[in-house]
């Protein structure tokens, strides 16, 4: 097992990752999630992975790719808010087949450390509400909201 920067010719099984958030979002909230499609194309993806903004980093066992992390160090802009830094998770994934064997865990830990030689503040993350299994798992790893965004559909 390990957890390495993502390269080139894991975007196949990055891609498949993909699909499974979007199946388990549109399942949630059709209104807002087509039912297939990708978050990014195989060109984007490369892109991502080669460039410093973005950290993509994955879990891999035996040669199989069984989860990702997308991260990015973000700062805040403004006169009102403190100057710090934050890791923000972007997308945090483990495959179906993977699910319940500590792999979601590892990678939070991995963030979590990795935020620390950051010289982070703080790790964020964004969940859908109507995702209960990701809310239940990230509270069990401790996470607290920070804020709430409501919506009326219209």
């Amino acid at each position: 097992m390990s957890i390495r920067q993502a390269e080139t010719k894991d975007i196949p099984a990055i891609l498949s990752l993909l699909g499974e958030i979007l199946a388990v979002h549109h399942q949630e909230r059709p209104d807002i999630f087509k039912a297939s499609s990708s978050k990014y194309t195989s060109q984007e993806l490369d892109q991502i992975i080669t460039r410093a903004e973005q950290m993509v980093f994955v879990y891999e066992k035996e040669g199989r790719i069984l989860g990702h992390l997308f991260c990015q160090i973000q700062e805040p802009h403004g006169n009102v808010l403190q100057p710090i830094k934050t890791l923000f998770i972007d997308d945090l994934c483990v495959a179906s087949t993977a699910r319940g064997r500590g792999v979601g865990q590892q990678l939070f830990a991995f963030a979590k450390q990795y935020a620390r030689d950051q010289d982070c503040y703080n790790l964020t993350l964004d969940v859908w509400t109507d995702n209960a299994a990701a809310v239940r798992f990230y509270q069990r790893l401790g996470l607290q909201s920070q804020k709430i965004r409501m919506e009326e559909i219209l």
